[in-house]
């Protein structure tokens, strides 16, 4: 596959673009629909989880699937370029990519890279401590896992011994064998770089090579389908069998009893050889391209298969007769899809129909909740009967365009779509997830009436209602069929149109019915009532290409022949807005939820978003293969699209949901910039990023030992550039705002009384430790007048801002303050001012206390209360003094720069918070 990178440009002419991960709008997310591609795919059976990994190739990262249900574990990072290997062992998974190796841990990180190899690398062999890899240059390298090096490398001449395949026999030391494209076998004593033998028993291309349970027996597959079966140690042919069907492609051993040899063959098919009759036990077609990985899971009876059509599959050996049938499945497009539209008020299904015939439901919350409806055909009874690959003279051509509704998903077909080249339209069944079983065909097109055998369908429309469904043909017809029953209600015209029609719309309430043809005439036509004549008719400039309407509004975007966009009113009938920017023939366009944007998709390779209200372009951008369809999600969160010559459904996503971001005018005739399409992962990691992390394995089960003896401590506070709250009880700091209302409303009615005899008790000091106030009831031995050593009476916390001027140690101020109750610190903090027995020197430090609050980030919600308290208090007095108000325009800047880092935040997750609402709903 090559969805990864640019097609059919030279490198030229990518350098002249500028390069972006995202628009102004639309950032890549990520990529729906791959499953597997032509290289093997492998396992490796996790002892912790006690279950298996499937591990598929999809261009230039792989997925991690579980053997039980099918359900995607992770994607990981990025390759440099296509992955041409795959392989496995018990902790690390390699794969082959640009002539490098990488070894991978728990699927996710990189924990070696292996550089060393001219060619691209097509084998891999895991052998103990060492790494087998073979390239296209014919040369077989030895690698030490652990150290990266290189410990043996041993060249072959093409011409004598081209390496084909390769794969280490049980029991045998320091030895593997490998194949050729000549016929021949070579046991390798790589520890001695020698070869021990050479063994030829057939002249065709070695394709796979397999150990069975048996010692020293190994299965050896041929492209001219030979099968053998051979003993190592005696040099000796224990049985052949022949593939007619075409090479050998895979060969697999049933571990779990019956004496059973999957061969999988390059049409699609797997046999079962059984070895004790020596015979075909049975056959299944399992794709329909090339099986390119059959492995039995050990000891049990199921066997796994990929191929290049794009899917995965589980085959269970539980028939009577000892055959398979097939027990799982996932799979995408096996050719590219032409229309794609979102289903549902939800925005989690996207409907697709392609190239293949199918219908598919891709989600966009989970791999495992995609679905298919099937392939579109002919005789459905009779394609029951057969098998699915096997109805070929029944398939429909490529579905071209389908339009759906969920007004009436549960009682009937809400689904219908248009195929190529034919005049039939088929329904199906969102609901039963099925092919309906209607093919609306008008009456002057049937086989009895019909004389005109080029008519094809070009356009559809379902009412909103999901009663009706609106076809237009190639003959000019405009016709109206009952969905429900099939049946034929209506003609627009006699015919609608001399030309033929490409575009349908209805309003929401059915009572207009718009088509226009690419002669350049949009009619307006009475839904029901007398439909022989249009209400009103609008003469365009150039013929119709395409329409799509947004009901909600309704609003038509019609796309014309010479590239330009119009969009009418449907109530007035009038061009309210004309955009001009396309440089090729149009493929779709979408309306956003709030009908504000109308996006638009060309074979210019270009994507371009209009604003309606100000009739300007403000976003476009270039992708690396046209875009042949394109919806928006109808919660306005992301968008789809399809591609020229690519199975996938790629995502993007709306920045202006989470970000504030700027629109600007742009010039439509302005080069695009090019964006690359998204990945299967999300967030692309780097290759060196993955060097850098490190994770315990699932099998590291002696780290994890040590990690539970481990206690953990929180640190006060994770990051500097994070903002850390107090974790103080709201009441401590929310009712300093409130203090004097607070008061007001608990003053007692009536004064205290004091009680008869007051128990006998030690004065405490305020706070929230434990102290006894011992000065207070020490006498004055000199005088009763106390002598005042300065003008002022400061308090404790007073007395420690102003010993700030020296030290710049606001710690213990800070530590003081936030161990005082409200009360308290309302008093502290009045008393700063010189009428209250402070100085402007402990009001100047008190606001250089609160710029330290915001500079180290800790405490933020406190800063804000003490400074809001301060305020208050002090708000007139702070004017008198050019040092309060220089420092309070310093402490207004600070708490400014604080204020926007936490509003960012606050912002962005609540945008996420909904994105997740919405899809959870």
């Amino acid at each position: 596959m090559t969805h990864l990178r640019s097609v059919d440009k030279p490198e030229s002419e990518e350098r002249k673009f500028v390069f972006k991960e995202s628009s102004c709008i639309f950032r890549r997310n990520r990529a729906l629909g791959y499953v597997s591609n032509q290289v093997p795919a492998v396992t490796r059976y996790v002892q912790r989880r006690r279950d298996t990994l499937l591990i598929t190739c999809i261009g230039r990262s792989f997925q991690v699937y579980t053997a039980n249900h099918f359900r995607l574990l992770h994607v990981s990072g990025l390759h440099p370029d296509e992955i041409t290997a795959l392989a496995t062992d018990r902790l690390h998974t390699y794969t082959a990519s640009n002539k490098c190796i990488f070894a991978w841990r728990a699927g996710k990180h990189i924990r070696h890279v292996y550089r060393g190899h001219q060619k691209d690398v097509h084998l891999l062999l895991p052998f103990g401590s060492n790494l087998i890899a073979i390239d296209r240059q014919n040369v077989l390298k030895v690698w030490n896992i652990s150290t990266e090096d290189v410990y043996l490398e041993v060249p072959f001449r093409p011409e004598e011994f081209q390496i084909t395949a390769v794969t280490h026999p049980p029991t045998y030391i320091n030895k593997i064998v490998i194949g050729s494209q000549q016929g021949q076998l070579k046991i390798l004593n790589i520890k001695k770089n020698s070869v021990v033998c050479t063994l030829s028993h057939h002249d065709s291309r070695i394709t796979c090579i397999e150990p069975s349970p048996a010692l020293d027996v190994v299965a050896v597959g041929h492209g001219d389908g030979t099968i053998i079966l051979l003993n190592l140690k005696f040099d000796e042919v224990l049985m052949t069998f022949q593939q007619d069907w075409g090479q050998v492609t895979k060969l697999s051993f049933r571990t779990d009893g019956p004496p059973i040899l999957v061969s999988a063959c390059s049409n699609g098919y797997m046999a079962f050889w059984n070895l004790e009759e020596r015979k075909l036990a049975g056959q299944v077609q399992a794709h329909e391209e090339s099986v390119t990985t059959a492995i039995c899971l050990p000891s049990e009876p199921v066997v796994f298969t990929t191929s290049p059509d794009n899917s995965m599959k589980m085959f269970v050996f539980d028939m009577p007769d000892g055959g398979a049938r097939q027990l799982r499945i996932r799979e995408g497009h096996t050719k590219p899809p032409f229309c794609i539209r979102y289903h549902g008020s939800s925005g989690v299904s996207i409907l697709s129909s392609g190239e293949d015939s199918t219908m598919r439901v891709f989600s966009t919350i989970s791999e495992s909740l995609n679905k298919s409806m099937g392939r579109a055909t002919y005789n459905p009874k009779a394609t029951k009967k057969k098998n699915r690959f096997e109805h070929d003279k029944f398939r429909m051509p490529p579905i071209l365009e389908f339009t759906s509704d969920t007004a009436r998903e549960k009682e009937w077909d809400n689904i219908a779509a248009i195929h190529a080249g034919i005049i039939q339209t088929t329904t199906w069944s969102f609901g039963k997830n099925r092919m309906g079983e209607h093919r609306l065909v008008p009456k002057q097109f049937q086989n009895s009436n019909r004389t005109n055998f080029q008519s094809e369908t070009t356009c559809i429309v379902l009412t909103h209602c999901g009663n009706f469904v609106i076809v237009g043909y190639s003959t000019g017809d405009v016709e109206r069929f009952n969905i429900q029953s099939g049946f034929y209600r209506a003609s627009y015209g006699s015919p609608g149109h001399k030309m033929a029609v490409r575009g349908l719309a209805s309003d929401n309430l059915n009572q207009t019915v718009i088509s226009g043809c690419s002669e350049g005439l949009l009619k307006f036509w009475s839904f029901k009532g007398k439909v022989d004549k249009p209400l009103a008719i609008l003469r365009l400039a150039d013929g119709i290409a395409l329409i799509r309407q947004h009901r909600e509004s309704s609003m038509l975007a019609i796309g014309l022949e010479t590239f330009k966009i119009f969009v009418v009113d449907m109530h007035t009938r009038v061009i309210v807005r004309k955009f001009v920017g396309h440089t090729a023939k149009l493929n779709d366009l979408t309306f956003s939820p709030d009908s504000r944007w109308l996006i638009t998709a060309a074979m210019d390779s270009t994507i371009k978003v209009w604003d309606i209200p100000s009739s300007y372009m403000v976003d476009h951008f270039r992708v690396e293969a046209p875009c042949v369809s394109l919806s928006m999600s109808p919660n306005g969160d992301f968008l789809a699209t399809a591609h020229v010559g690519l199975l996938g459904i790629y995502l993007w996503a709306n920045k202006t949901l989470f970000n504030q971001v700027s629109l600007r005018s742009i010039d439509p005739l302005e080069p695009a910039p090019y964006v690359g399409l998204p990945t299967n992962v999300c967030d692309a990691m780097e290759l060196e990023d993955g060097m850098k992390e490190l994770e315990i394995d699932e099998e590291d089960e002696s780290n994890l030992g040590e990690l539970v003896d481990t206690k953990y401590e929180t640190p006060t506070q994770l990051s500097e550039e994070l903002i850390t709250l107090s974790g103080l009880a709201a009441s401590r700091w929310q009712n300093l705002l409130d203090l004097e209302l607070i008061k007001q409303r608990n003053k007692p009615k009536a004064p205290p009384k004091a009680p008869k005899q007051a128990p006998f008790f030690l004065p405490t000091v305020s706070g929230l430790e434990l102290r006894f106030d011992v000065q207070t009831g020490q006498k004055e031995e000199e005088s009763r007048i106390r002598k005042a050593s300065t003008l002022n009476n400061l308090t404790a916390f007073g007395q420690l801002l102003e010993d700030t001027a020296d030290t710049l140690d606001f710690a213990p101020a800070v530590s003081h303050l936030t161990q005082l109750g409200p009360s308290m610190v309302d008093f502290e903090i009045k008393s700063l001012h010189p009428e209250a027995g402070g100085t402007l020197l402990a009001m100047l430090q008190f606001l250089k206390l609160v710029k330290f609050m915001f500079g180290t980030n800790l405490n933020f919600e406190l800063a804000q209360s003490y400074l809001s308290v301060f305020l208050r208090s002090h708000g007139l007095g702070l004017t008198e003094s050019p040092d309060l108000v220089k420092e309070l325009r310093s402490v207004s800047q600070v708490q400014q720069e604080a204020w926007q880092r936490v509003e960012e935040k606050l912002i962005y997750g609540t945008g996420v918070v909904a994105a997740l609402r919405n899809f959870a709903h």
